[in-house]
């Protein structure tokens, strides 16, 4: 029996998949639960259509992502802290504060999750730091950070 998948099912497949399983595994347990429901000629077009939106959202969602990781990269955020002698800031930089200071300095919100640094930055100094706009694209900022 043909099914489509309406949630992920441990070694079926995922969410809006059509596999072929037996037929008593389709009645006493995936359709009863709500895992599937059985793959219909209409049920099967109703699912193209639905990925055939997803693909348009998807490409939409990327195109807005390099947009805004082609801003990112254009920027800098700047930071003048207090330091001692040898360039050490009393603090730190952090993701928070880098996703803070972007949106005050520049108007782009970033979440401070998608900020990929490593460690807090400790030092003044020049910093380039990489931050995940969209999965597979990132973009390069420029954080400068000076002594007060």
């Amino acid at each position: 029996m043909e099914v489509i998948l309406l949630k992920d099912v441990k070694g079926q497949g995922k969410k809006g998949d059509v596999v072929k399983v037996s037929d008593g595994y389709a009645r006493n347990f995936l359709l009863p639960k709500g895992y599937a429901v059985q793959a219909t000629e209409q049920g099967k077009k109703k699912l193209r259509e639905q990925n055939a939106i997803m693909q348009r959202k998807r490409q939409a969602e990327e195109e807005n992502a390099k947009k805004q990781a082609e801003k990112i990269s254009t920027a800098a955020v700047e930071f003048e802290v207090k330091a001692g002698e040898t360039g050490k800031l009393f603090g730190s930089i952090t993701g928070k504060d880098i996703s803070e200071a972007l949106e005050k300095q520049h108007g782009i919100k970033v979440d401070k999750k998608k900020i990929a640094l490593p460690e807090p930055i400790k030092n003044i100094g020049e910093y380039q730091v990489e931050i995940k706009v969209y999965p597979e694209i990132s973009a390069q900022l420029k954080v400068i950070i000076k002594q007060q």
